[in-house]
């Protein structure tokens, strides 16, 4: 079979997964149905020529926070433009967004802010309490910790974080366990599909590679003018125009509290949605077509 293609769209994705995710393969099919060739590329693999494409759709690119110097410069070289714009994958990789949010109005998980350095004396005035600890810029749970605050091993495992870091400090949510996780999604700000993620017995984190699990549900109409609230918010904050979007919060006492607000590399949970792939095939089609006309 022979395709006439009317757009190139370079998929980028990491070391760790090289090439189309299992999870995007209905989307790269769907893509190629409506003329559009796609061909996976490594952020920072250097033999890249990004001129040859027209786009650059961000996907498995799940090692960026660990490269994050690279990975911003890389944003500011890239000679072609990216599906959620260079300014909101700059403001969205950074999870200090989510106070900015909260003045939105938004409502979150409390959330301090704190230095590596300060870390101790911000956690020092919440004593007996239990939290989580991670990264701004972070993924997979990577050094996240949760402990009681004054507790020898949870003292222990923040003396070794790495103290160049910024890190969110907030209460450790027990719904998080007892009643899963929730993902969104939305493309082109129409609401899509969703999960909800469990984690795996004795484990507090929702990720596969923990473990956790995904189930398809269908949340009611008030969770998502919750999770619409948040991509408000975000608009007012001069980033309204997502192609996608991944609104992840925890139910507690009948409010939907938002955990993040994925604009970068979100997994999609697509793989068993083919008509939420063919969506966003055709929204990323017609986001081609406006650019180029």
């Amino acid at each position: 079979m022979s395709h006439v293609f009317t757009h190139r769209l370079a998929i980028a994705t990491s070391s760790m997964v090289p090439g189309i995710h299992p999870d995007d393969r209905h989307l790269a099919y769907s893509l190629l149905s409506l003329g559009i060739e796609t061909k996976p590329c490594v952020w920072n693999d250097p033999g890249v020529d990004w001129s040859r494409y027209d786009a650059v759709l961000m996907r498995s690119t799940w090692d960026y926070f660990k490269h994050y110097a690279a990975f911003v410069e890389w944003l500011d070289h890239l000679p072609i433009p990216t599906i959620n714009d260079k300014a909101l994958l700059r403001w969205n990789s950074d999870k200090r967004y989510l106070p900015e949010l909260a003045a939105q109005g938004v409502d979150i998980i409390p959330t301090t802010i704190a230095a590596g350095t300060e870390l101790r004396q911000t956690l020092a005035r919440m004593s007996g309490q239990e939290v989580v600890l991670k990264p701004t810029v972070s993924g997979t749970a990577w050094y996240t910790a949760r402990g009681v605050v004054g507790d020898p091993a949870f003292e222990q495992v923040v003396a070794q974080l790495p103290r160049e870091f910024e890190y969110l400090v907030q209460p450790f949510v027990p719904e998080v366990v007892s009643d899963g996780e929730w993902s969104l999604l939305f493309f082109g700000g129409e609401y899509s599909h969703a999960v909800i993620k469990r984690a795996a017995a004795g484990d507090y984190r929702v990720q596969s590679d923990f473990g956790g699990t995904a189930d398809a549900v269908d949340p009611d109409p008030a969770l998502i003018a919750s999770a619409r609230r948040a991509l408000a918010a975000a608009a007012a904050l001069g980033h309204a125009d997502s192609a996608y979007a991944r609104v992840d919060g925890v139910i507690c006492d009948g409010r939907f509290l938002l955990m993040e607000l994925e604009m970068i590399e979100p997994f999609l949970h697509l793989g068993a949605r083919p008509e939420a792939a063919e969506r966003f095939a055709g929204h990323l089609q017609r986001r081609l077509a406006k650019r180029t006309a």
